[in-house]
């Protein structure tokens, strides 16, 4: 291996390196038994991030607009708060939230496919510790999911 392929392998991360060397990791979601693409396929990290700034963005302007007198109130107190029962109300019932809507996701428990109230609660406070959401699994799925037992699909 010259120091061209090094530099590859060490920049592409240690998943490449590892395939390169026979590993068979497969894709994202198939020990799950979702599809590689299409519909029920693992969501990218880039749908789920712009969901959640469409859900943030949504919570401060109700925030801002019906229930705190200032923007730092609405944006440190208010907003957060509205996000947590949105989640919850919306995860719990239809499995998806107005950003996760609009970007084409939706959230699914592995077993059953649709997420109990209990579920979206446990999932909700495990993605407000905000550690969760940054440790993920060769799935793609977040430690709040996997503890939840769900996944982020796409619709």
């Amino acid at each position: 291996m010259d120091n061209r392929q090094a530099i590859g392998s060490w920049l592409s991360g240690p998943r490449a390196a590892m395939e390169e060397a026979g590993a068979d990791f497969g894709y994202r979601g198939e020990r799950l038994g979702l599809p590689e693409e299409g519909p029920n396929s693992i969501a990218r990290p880039g749908r789920r991030i712009g969901a959640l700034a469409v859900d943030w963005g949504l919570c401060l302007l109700i925030a801002y607009g019906l229930i705190a007198d200032s923007y730092h109130d609405a944006a440190q107190i208010w907003a957060p708060l509205v996000l947590f029962v949105l989640l919850v109300l919306t995860l719990g019932t239809v499995g998806s939230t107005p950003g996760k809507r609009l970007f084409g996701l939706r959230v699914v428990a592995l077993e059953t496919g649709r997420v109990s109230p209990p579920r979206a609660v446990l999932r909700t406070v495990l993605f407000f510790l905000a550690l969760p959401p940054l440790i993920w699994d060769r799935d793609g799925r977040g430690l709040h999911d996997r503890v939840a037992k769900t996944v982020e699909v796409r619709i």
